[in-house]
C-alpha cells in the first residue's frame, strides 16, 4: 500500500507539506493552514515540486540559504488508498495517525488545489 507523510515545516511562515507516494515520488503539496480532520474544512493546498521517496521520513533542519529553509518534522503519516485519480481530482483514504477517512484533492486553478475530508 502507498504511504504518505504531512510534514510541519517552519520556514518562513509555518504550513504542512502533504506529500502521497505515486508514481515512484512524493507528489506534494504545501498546504498554509493545518490539514483538515473533519467534514466541511477546505484547505488550500498549492502544488509544489515532487520530491524523492527517501524524503518520506525525513525530520531535520534545512539549512539557510537553502529552498524551504527551517525545521521540519513528521505531523502525521501512514498508508493510503487511492480510490480515483484524475488530472484535476484526487481522492484517497489516509490510515494516519491523526488523519483518518476519504479526502480530496481538487485542481481549481494551475498549481492551486483544494484540500478536503469527504468521509
Amino acid at each position: 500500500m502507498p504511504r504518505f507523510v504531512i510534514h510541519e515545516h517552519k520556514s518562513r511562515r509555518l504550513h504542512y507539506d502533504l506529500r502521497l507516494e505515486l508514481d515512484k515520488t512524493l507528489k506534494s503539496w504545501a498546504v498554509p493552514k493545518k490539514p483538515p480532520s473533519v467534514k466541511g474544512i477546505k484547505r488550500l493546498a498549492i502544488q509544489v515540486n515532487d520530491h524523492s521517496l527517501d524524503y518520506i521520513d525525513f525530520e531535520g533542519i534545512i539549512p539557510e540559504g537553502n529552498y524551504g529553509a527551517g525545521k521540519v518534522k513528521i505531523w502525521d503519516n501512514g498508508e493510503f488508498e487511492l480510490e480515483s485519480r484524475k488530472k484535476d481530482k484526487i481522492i484517497f483514504n489516509l490510515k494516519g495517525k491523526k488523519l483518518q477517512g476519504e479526502y480530496v484533492l481538487l485542481k481549481m486553478k494551475e498549481m492551486q488545489w483544494l484540500f478536503f475530508k469527504t468521509g
